[in-house]
């Protein structure tokens, strides 16, 4: 046992709801609460790994539709976006996504948390704490109307894109090696996003935008800049990853970047493969420290979207990441703003 065992996680990004509604289940309540033999978040795993809670993603639409599995396997420097996904398609996902969120909240499993002040008091009791987000917004349409819908339901945070064009910008491709810097910025739909988030007191999330759709939101918003899952381009050069100017500015503007697990943007090769040490994970931590500051790193596993290093496997691995960076020689007080507090700080500053 050591001093970090009780330390407890807020995650910056997971795909569980999409890993729920693809099992078509009717009883997905029952799936999450008593546990499943696959994917990496439940109930009793949350429990054992010290997950407090997290940004519970809707990713729009189900794999059958477009796949998320599309990552190549081996590392490719050309590999395509995938085409645009209709409105309609996105909506009916992104809402039955949703659905499951409220139902599992109303199950007792979760806490939905629309403030700062929402996760603090479901951490206090003991309950996940649950931010609604959604990693990317074709379900929104130009005139936004959609948003203030799901913003009045409990929308708190989205990624304007994923790693696709939609109506407002461009994702990056999966490409490695590669920059950023992969296409057109913000369309004038998307600059109005922004600002609408802006005025919402919506986070937006950087992860899977391209450099100059980034560039576009650093130049309109007023909140810290965030990028929930996203890792350091000078270790694994993968266009998911940030360069040393995007990591500028978001210290600048006051914001944080939450480590992924998955090994494709950890790998210095750039390979998603399970044989990945906790050793590259620490490597990636030290470094966006170096940029950002003690105030400016969290986690952003991508669990149930990735993945994993074997060595984690799961959410209920979450202790072996927290125990390396006591070895390491990581204080307690740092590996707390690590593993929760620093999110807790950045929420209050963007969601309120």
């Amino acid at each position: 046992m050591t001093d970090t065992d009780l330390i407890p996680v807020f995650d910056g990004h997971n795909d569980t709801l999409l890993r729920l509604y693809q099992s078509k289940e009717a009883d997905v309540e029952k799936l999450f609460i008593e546990g499943t033999p696959g994917g990496h978040i439940d109930l009793p795993r949350a429990r054992k790994g010290g997950f407090a809670g997290g940004m519970f993603a809707i990713f729009p639409p189900p794999v059958e539709k477009t796949k998320r599995s599309a990552v190549p396997p081996a590392p490719s420097d050309n590999e395509p976006l995938p085409p645009e996904l209709p409105q309609a398609e996105a909506i009916t996902s992104t809402i039955g996504m949703a659905s499951i969120l409220f139902r599992l909240e109303r199950a007792g499993a979760l806490t939905v948390c629309r403030s700062a002040g929402d996760v603090r008091d479901a951490m206090a009791k003991g309950s996940i704490a649950a931010i609604f987000h959604i990693e990317g917004v074709e379900a929104i349409d130009p005139g936004l109307a959609m948003l203030d819908v799901l913003h009045a339901a409990g929308l708190r945070s989205l990624g304007i894109v994923w790693s696709r064009p939609n109506a407002f910008g461009n994702g990056v491709p999966f490409r490695f090696p590669s920059s950023p810097d992969t296409g057109p910025g913000l369309t004038d739909a998307g600059k109005a996003l922004v600002k609408a988030c802006n005025r919402l007191r919506i986070m937006i999330d950087l992860s899977h935008l391209n450099e100059k759709g980034f560039r576009d939101v650093a130049e309109l918003s007023d909140a810290p800049l965030v990028a929930t899952h996203s890792n350091v381009h000078a270790i694994c050069g993968h266009s998911r990853n940030l360069t040393d100017w995007q990591l500028g500015a978001i210290r600048e503007s006051g914001g944080m970047v939450g480590l992924n697990f998955a090994t494709g943007f950890l790998r210095e090769d750039g390979r998603m493969n399970a044989d990945t040490s906790i050793d590259i994970m620490v490597r990636h931590i030290d470094s966006l420290l170096q940029a950002l500051g003690e105030d400016g790193v969290g986690l952003g596993s991508d669990f149930d979207g990735a993945m994993i290093p074997a060595p984690i496997g799961d959410v209920a691995g979450l202790p072996k990441l927290i125990d390396a960076l006591a070895v390491r020689g990581f204080g307690r007080a740092l590996i707390e703003k690590i593993a929760y507090r620093n999110w807790l700080s950045v929420l209050e500053r963007t969601i309120g």
